[in-house]
């Protein structure tokens, strides 16, 4: 299993498409084998479902995520779980223990269109984007 999380200064990073890095988590045994962080070279967005295909990814935690991304990590058969915050480390903890706190409905409608403010991203609690909620 190895497992992906949207990543910025040991935490959950709150917007996939707008990620600057992934930390990767190779599982082995239902523990952590070995974990590195990745930069995602500038891409966002639509490439990002793509990224993770090619590094074997199979499922990514993560703050707010678009329907459009939602929809090529679903095509590219990579679970997701949206709506996390805090530590990235814990988040994977808890998903090995099967007590991971997530938001199934998670999403951003309103993601492109102005409503973030500037240095606002999707899982603010400025702007109300599901995922603000903090798990």
């Amino acid at each position: 299993m190895k497992v992906a999380v949207t990543y910025e200064d040991g935490n959950v990073f709150a917007h996939f498409g707008r990620t600057e890095q992934f930390k990767l988590y190779d599982i082995a045994g239902g523990k952590v084998a070995d974990a590195q962080v990745v930069s995602t070279d500038g891409n966002g967005h639509g490439a990002l479902a793509g990224m993770l295909a090619g590094w074997n990814v199979d499922t990514l935690i993560c703050g707010g995520i678009g329907a459009g991304a939602q929809s090529a990590l679903m095509e590219a058969g990579i679970r997701f779980y949206g709506g996390v915050s805090g530590s990235a480390d814990e988040a994977v903890q808890a998903l090995l223990a099967g007590t991971l706190t997530y938001n199934a409905d998670v999403h951003c409608e309103h993601q492109g269109h102005g409503d973030h403010e500037e240095g606002d991203s999707c899982g603010s609690d400025r702007h109300g984007c599901p995922g603000s909620e903090k798990f």
